[in-house]
């Protein structure tokens, strides 16, 4: 039966017991704007199936057929399908991909040379050129993809993790959003259990084979929405017998036997084949016949496979490697603490650095002093975070190299070294700008010297001082805030708690009268 000329293709005849059946067809049109998932195990006809749709379709719509067992290559005989081999690189199959697109020429990928892992890379790239492709390149285009659950797998198997990823996501992009790009996926599958449940959810329209197990028949049941007793059809199903739903082909339930074709696969189909007739005594003696002298088996022409290495046997690898450090040059000390105080400020002024846990901090720390020949390690993990607070507070000097300790910093360092580290920036923050007779830091200055974009948070650390006495916040009448530090006899000048990190608060020229924080003031001007 040739096409429709309203794009109905006829996919074979109804299976209702009362005679021949009735032709049953598919909508290419209302397909395009759906998608179809075809499940059945091996040898219920799924490939036989796809095939004929193929066939039917071929001078319709553009078809691109994912083939990892190379079943569908002499599509390209009978209908001029190009056939690609998926041993490319994958910017290449992605440039085919576009161009595939750009001319509309229906191809077979053709998968079969690769293990499973590159099966999957190569799928990921070829798809991905697809749903990038330009706009104007838009067309419609059936994609077809056999054996889906290699590509979209429920679970992780014998592949690396980033492979499924890139795998998964190119098979549910072509699912979820390759309608509005004119990508019309139809997938197969042997088991519904093991295909990933976002892929096999978008689709519409539905072709359920023979199966025997209980999860993939109670699976296959849910989706055509049949009871348990309606499952068990599934098991009583024929080679090329399906069960049909979707918009695309019927309303309810219809089982249907699929039509001819007038290709196949290049796999050997499995039959009975006759044993070669000899006579008894011919055959006997050929077969027991003494070997030659001289006769050796014959060498192995095809090298044995190189142990597939995998990404976590490399990073054992070098992670045991130990090459021969070669002799340092001896650092200054002031050359080695001018680097590494640079190297800080340049962490601090890293805008990505202040959203990661201290433990990367350190170790970035250590790689950018390493790139400068620098001995950051001298510094351990407990001065780095003293390091880093003094830092974020705007002291350019790392701690361990401040001289002397009876001064009035060094009297801040160490009551900021007794509190808990993730208020010590905080801390040391108000202690400069106290000490300096500056305007009290707004809730952002305070966030960012802990490393943190969220001033609720900065508020949250400074009533926890407050409630341990280590500080004293009071709002004068212009609603300015006010910071004192009792234990170092001085205070803050007042400033705008909403102020922006980055701008310099200046002290209000009028302070209201205040007799603590005059004598915090007097205090401070005396030292």
């Amino acid at each position: 039966m040739a096409p429709g000329s309203d794009g109905t293709i006829e996919m074979g005849t109804g299976m209702d017991g009362t005679g021949p059946g009735r032709p049953v067809g598919l909508d290419l049109e209302e397909l395009l704007a759906t998608r179809l998932l075809v499940q059945g195990n091996s040898g219920s006809g799924k490939s036989h199936l796809l095939r004929r749709l193929l066939e039917q379709s071929g001078t319709l719509v553009q078809q691109v057929v994912i083939d990892p067992e190379g079943d569908f290559v002499t599509l390209s005989e009978a209908y001029g399908h190009l056939v690609v081999d998926g041993a490319h690189g994958e910017a290449d199959l992605q440039a085919i991909a576009a161009r595939v697109r750009a001319h509309r020429v229906s191809v077979v990928l053709n998968l079969e040379s690769l293990d499973m892992e590159a099966q999957m890379r190569a799928a990921a790239a070829f798809l991905g050129g697809l749903f990038e492709a330009e706009r104007a390149h838009w067309f419609p285009c059936l994609v077809v993809v056999d054996e889906a659950q290699v590509f979209a797998p429920m679970a992780a198997g014998d592949v690396s993790d980033e492979a499924r990823k890139v795998s998964l996501g190119a098979m549910t992009n072509l699912m979820c959003r390759g309608r509005k790009r004119g990508l019309a996926g139809v997938i197969a599958t042997q088991r519904l259990a093991k295909l990933a449940k976002n892929v096999a959810a978008e689709a519409t329209n539905f072709l359920m084979g023979r199966t025997f197990l209980d999860i993939d028949m109670a699976r296959a049941a849910d989706l055509l929405g049949l009871d348990r007793r309606g499952a068990e059809r599934f098991r009583d199903l024929g080679r090329g017998e399906f069960v049909a739903l979707g918009p695309a082909l019927s309303r309810r339930p219809l089982a249907l036997r699929i039509g001819p074709v007038t290709t196949g696969a290049r796999a050997v189909a499995p039959g009975l084949i006759p044993l070669p007739q000899a006579a008894d005594d011919d055959l006997r003696a050929q077969i027991l016949a003494p070997a030659e002298e001289g006769f050796v088996l014959p060498a192995r022409t095809r090298p044995a496979a190189a142990p597939r290495v995998t990404p976590a046997d490399l990073l054992r690898e070098l992670a045991a490697h130990r090459p021969e450090p070669a002799p340092a040059p001896a650092l200054d000390p002031a050359e080695n603490r001018a680097g590494c105080e640079a190297v800080l400020q340049g962490l601090v002024g890293d805008a990505d650095a202040g959203r990661q846990p201290i433990a990367v901090v350190y170790q970035d720390f250590l790689v950018r002093c390493r790139m400068r020949g620098l001995d950051g390690e001298s510094y351990g993990m407990p001065a780095f975070r003293r390091a880093l607070s003094v830092a974020r507070a705007g002291i350019e000097a790392l701690p361990e190299t401040e001289a002397g300790g009876s001064d009035r910093w060094g009297e801040a360092r160490d009551l900021a070294a007794a509190m808990p580290e993730e208020v010590q920036g905080v801390f040391l923050l108000l202690a400069r700008a106290a000490l300096a007779g500056e305007a009290c830091p707004g809730d952002a200055a305070l966030a960012r010297a802990i490393g943190s974009r969220s001033p609720g948070r900065a508020r949250r650390l400074l009533g926890y001082m407050e409630s341990r006495g280590a500080v004293v916040c009071r709002v004068d009448f212009r609603g300015n805030r006010v910071i004192a530090l009792p234990a170092l006899s001085c205070e803050t000048a007042p400033g705008d708690p909403k102020a922006e990190a980055g701008t310099e608060p200046k002290p209000d020229p009028k302070p209201a009268p205040d007799a603590k924080g005059e004598a915090g003031w007097q205090l401070f001007a005396a030292e």
